[in-house]
């Protein structure tokens, strides 16, 4: 698939592919002296029935340098929770299952609630935050890598990849985003990427000029992957949405936060395949029209965190840009497309990108019906503020619950 990264701000480790997965885990581990490291997997329990997580645990057993696996599991009852650690006890490694639906959690929850710091939604970025939270409170490593669980293709080399720039003592990077290669089976994957995240940022640069976090974004060559790594001093200031938004969110957070010196790139995959999302055109709340609003959403809120003023004209401009900007865009990748001998139907992509525009126009209103919206979840810096015994209470209904 074409590299449209339009700006090499951020730095992009390419030859980490040219290493074998043996070579990258044999230093991992020395290096695991000084940077320990920790896996998280947040899941659901469906996944745990799916094609891909077996597989993914079987690769996992065979990684010799993780201090600990925190498995972040939703929608799960009793009975699912403890098939769930029958699952994963093929893990060699120290491993625990968060049982987000459990009644030990949801106490911890309940503390939080009377606070005003809990996440507000269920959904992918709660399950994230807590795990998060989990990694901090038992502070057994300096580094902690995540990925989806739907990983078809998955061999045990990504959480190296994704790891080995935050533990090689001469480098200094705090956060790594991974990417790769979005084409299997004959045809072009990632459209809400290809469709909605490149053109919007093109569209953006139109609209309201050079803006450095619009450089930002434009450089990751997938900004919506989820396969990241970051080392523990940056996670308590974190703060992301708790929908779709987590991927964009968490990156706006790093640029907030981090020299982008501390930021880089890296490929983690030669080919990559994982359960695809319906487009939803009718159901907003559903599939890719969902994470498209959300996605557009979290673009919105970043740029008025920046001082953007966002009206409904300004809106109108940017739905007029990004659509025609969007139609070059599928021109393009369609012809990529036939020239790597790959299928893509034009049809469903310009249908496609109308959806997204009516979504832009849509999160737009949103954002300025509702000003008083607080999207992001509360950084743990803060919840310890609050809670100073939150870490302890959310060992104990782990350990509790783990036991």
């Amino acid at each position: 698939m074409a590299d449209f990264a339009q700006n090499g701000i951020i730095g992009t480790l390419h030859n980490l592919r040219n290493r074998s997965t043996e070579e990258l885990e044999s230093e991992l581990v020395e290096y695991s002296s000084e940077t320990p490291m920790s896996l998280l997997l947040p899941c659901l329990f469906s996944e745990l029935e799916g094609p891909a997580m077996g597989p993914i645990v079987q690769e996992l057993a065979k990684i010799p340098y993780l201090s600990e696996i925190i498995i972040g599991l939703d929608r799960a009852n009793e009975e699912q929770f403890h098939a769930a650690k029958r699952f994963f006890d093929k893990l060699p490694q120290n491993y625990v299952v968060l049982w987000n639906d459990g009644t030990r959690l949801r106490h911890v929850d309940a503390a939080l609630q009377a606070e005003g710091i809990a996440p507000n939604q269920p959904g992918k970025g709660r399950n994230v935050w807590y795990c998060l939270g989990y990694f901090l409170a038992s502070g057994k490593s300096k580094a902690v890598a995540l990925h989806d669980c739907d990983i078809l293709t998955y061999d045990r080399s990504m959480p190296a990849r994704l790891l080995y720039p935050l533990a090689h003592p001469s480098f200094h990077y705090q956060f790594c985003k991974g990417y790769y290669y979005r084409a299997a089976d004959g045809k072009l994957n990632g459209r809400v990427f290809r469709l909605l995240v490149i053109p919007l940022i093109r569209a953006l640069k139109t609209v309201l000029g050079r803006i450095e976090y619009l450089d930002y974004m434009g450089s990751f060559r997938y900004a919506l992957s989820g396969e990241f790594s970051m080392r523990s001093e940056v996670v308590t200031s974190l703060r992301f949405p708790s929908d779709w938004g987590l991927e964009i969110g968490t990156l706006s957070e790093m640029y907030r936060n981090c020299n982008l010196n501390r930021i880089c790139q890296v490929d983690i995959a030669d080919a990559y395949d994982h359960k695809h999302q319906v487009v939803s055109e009718d159901d907003r709340m559903g599939g890719l029209h969902r994470m498209a609003n959300d996605i557009c959403k979290a673009f919105i809120r970043k740029l008025a965190v920046e001082g953007i003023v966002i009206s409904g004209s300004m809106l109108r401009t940017l739905k007029a840009c990004y659509y025609r900007t969007a139609l070059d865009v599928v021109d393009h990748y369609h012809n990529d497309a036939v020239m790597s001998g790959l299928n893509l139907d034009r049809h469903r992509e310009e249908a496609t990108v109308e959806l997204f525009s009516r979504v832009l126009v849509a999160a737009g209103d949103d954002f300025l019906n509702r000003p008083d919206e607080s999207p992001f979840i509360h950084n743990w810096s803060r919840v310890t503020s609050a809670l100073p015994d939150i870490y302890e209470m959310l060992l104990g209904a782990v350990e509790a619950d783990n036991a």
